[in-house]
Parts: C-alpha cells; sequence; structure tokens
C-alpha cells in the first residue's frame, strides 16, 4: 500500500506528461544536437579527410601548422597553471574570510564574461603597444608584448582566468571551516591545512575548472588575434592558423588543423562529463550534509 499523500500523488500526477510528449521532446533535443554539434564535427573530420590521410598528415606536419599548434600549447601551458594559482588563491580568500573589497574582486573575476575578447585585446595594445602607455618604455628596453608571444598569453590569461575561480567560490563556500580549524588547533601549518584538509574536499571542481579553463586557452580566437599580429611561423595559434589557411582557400589544410582542435574539443568534452558527475556528487553532499553534520 502506497504511502504518499493525496497533495504528493496530484504534484505527481500533473508533473508526468504523456509519453508522446517526451518522445516529442527527446527527438527535438536529438535532432538539434545532431545538427548543431554532430553534423559541424562529421564535416570539419570528412573535409579534412577528403583528399586522403596522406594529404591530411602532410597539412598538419607542414611547419607552420607544427609552429601554430606548438605555440597552443605553450600559451595553454602558461596560462592554465596562472590562472589555477590565482583561482584557489581567490576562491579561498573569498570563501573563507572577510575583508573590504571583497565584492569588488568578485566583480573583478566577472569581468571576462561580460567584456568582449576583441576589446580585451585592444585595452593590451592601448597598454604595451608601440604608442601604448608602456610601449615606448618596452621599446628602450628591448622588450617585445605585443605582436610576440608575452601579449598572447596575456590575453589568454585575461580572458580565462574566472573559469577555475567562478568553480571553486561556490563549492567552498558550501563547506564550513570546521576541518580547517580543527587541524589549525591540531599544530598543522597553513601549508598543511591546505594540502591535507583544503585540497581533498575541492579536488574535483578544481579538475573541472582546469579542464574549462583549457579548452578555453587553446581556442581562443578574438583577444589573441587582436595583439598577435597575425606573424605566421610565429604569433599564430591554431585558430588564427585555420583562419588564414580558409582564407586562401587551402580548405584541406584548414580543416586538417580545425579537426585537431575538434579533437582536442571532444577530449576535454569526455574528460569533463566523468568529472562533473563526481563533482556534482561532491557538491550535493557538501549542500546535504555539511562537513560535522554527517548522517549518523
Amino acid at each position: 500500500m502506497s504511502n504518499a499523500s493525496p497533495q504528493q500523488t496530484r504534484v505527481s500526477k500533473s508533473t508526468t506528461e504523456p509519453l508522446w510528449v517526451k518522445c516529442t521532446l527527446i527527438a527535438l533535443a536529438l535532432l538539434f544536437l545532431f545538427f548543431f554539434l554532430a553534423l559541424p564535427l562529421i564535416a570539419v573530420f570528412s573535409e579534412a579527410l577528403g583528399k586522403g590521410f596522406i594529404a591530411y598528415l602532410e597539412a598538419i606536419k607542414e611547419p607552420e601548422a607544427l609552429s601554430a599548434i606548438r605555440l597552443t600549447l605553450i600559451t595553454a601551458a602558461i596560462a592554465v597553471p596562472l590562472n589555477l594559482f590565482f583561482g584557489v588563491a581567490a576562491s579561498w580568500a573569498i570563501a573563507k574570510f572577510e575583508f573590504r573589497g571583497k565584492t569588488f574582486l568578485i566583480t573583478l573575476i566577472d569581468l571576462p564574461f561580460s567584456v568582449s575578447p576583441v576589446v580585451a585585446g585592444l585595452i593590451y595594445v592601448l597598454i604595451f603597444g608601440a604608442q601604448g602607455w608602456i610601449g615606448p618604455w618596452l621599446q628602450a628596453h628591448d622588450m617585445k608584448v605585443i605582436f610576440a608571444v608575452p601579449g598572447i598569453v596575456l590575453a589568454t590569461v585575461f580572458v580565462t582566468f574566472p573559469f577555475v575561480a567562478r568553480e571553486l567560490i561556490p563549492l567552498m563556500q558550501a563547506q564550513s571551516n570546521e576541518e580547517e580549524q580543527a587541524a589549525v588547533v591540531l599544530g598543522a601549518t597553513g601549508w598543511q591545512t591546505f594540502w591535507y584538509v583544503t585540497l581533498p574536499n575541492i579536488k574535483w571542481g578544481l579538475i573541472y575548472g582546469v579542464i574549462l579553463c583549457n579548452a578555453r586557452a587553446m581556442g581562443e580566437f578574438g583577444a589573441v588575434s587582436v595583439v598577435s599580429g597575425h606573424i605566421r611561423g610565429q604569433t599564430n595559434t591554431m585558430p588564427l592558423h585555420v583562419e588564414i589557411l580558409y582564407n586562401e582557400y587551402q580548405s584541406v589544410a584548414a580543416f586538417a588543423v580545425a579537426s585537431l582542435l575538434a579533437l582536442l574539443a571532444l577530449i576535454s568534452l569526455a574528460i569533463k562529463s566523468v568529472v562533473e558527475l563526481r563533482y556534482a556528487k561532491e557538491l550535493k553532499s557538501v549542500q546535504e550534509f555539511p562537513v560535522g553534520h554527517e548522517p549518523v
């Protein structure tokens, strides 16, 4: 015999849709995914392999393509650790401490979400360009930022730095300070407290944020396009190299490099999906049973 109340039964019935409605919604969702996700991916790989696998490899092995791949990986390898360090420090400060300017810091973290990447690139040109605020000083000391690798790294760091922090802040705010306080009382140093107490509690959110940050760093186009100068073989990342090849009607080479970006995106998506499941379970557990209030 069911123990559900009449009110629960009415709610259950009101939220249960007919079978044809469910099938229609599922079909529409699958059609949307096919036309806007699967079909473009199929088109990219089919165009990349349109003239055979040998032509595909030759397009990837070109010196300019290899330079673009190398620069993309170098940029991500620099930007992601910097954003990882900033994200952990900022989220720890925001979630664990009260200080003047906390709201302003949160606003700054959200700034890249509201500013166009092209505008961000123009800001760096205004600051570091030859006619910028400190451009003459840089030229006098034989230092180059704009139209060079440092400018590309700076632009990438700017557009990607919210990702780690924005994943960690709600997770750390949902957790209490009881474990950290207990560790300090027992004589642990600040580093030991972070490494053995805080980090295990945020590991899945941290990995999730790093994956998003890395995916955006490798695929960034707008800000990097402004500060790079499009110097072939030197300052072109993979997205910029794809644009140049496509504009020159080298479609096979363009789609070959684009397929590498698509493959990296698919790998990131697969890892993200696995981490997201673990992260969602951990966040739900923290929200339902905060530290020190676990069910007996």
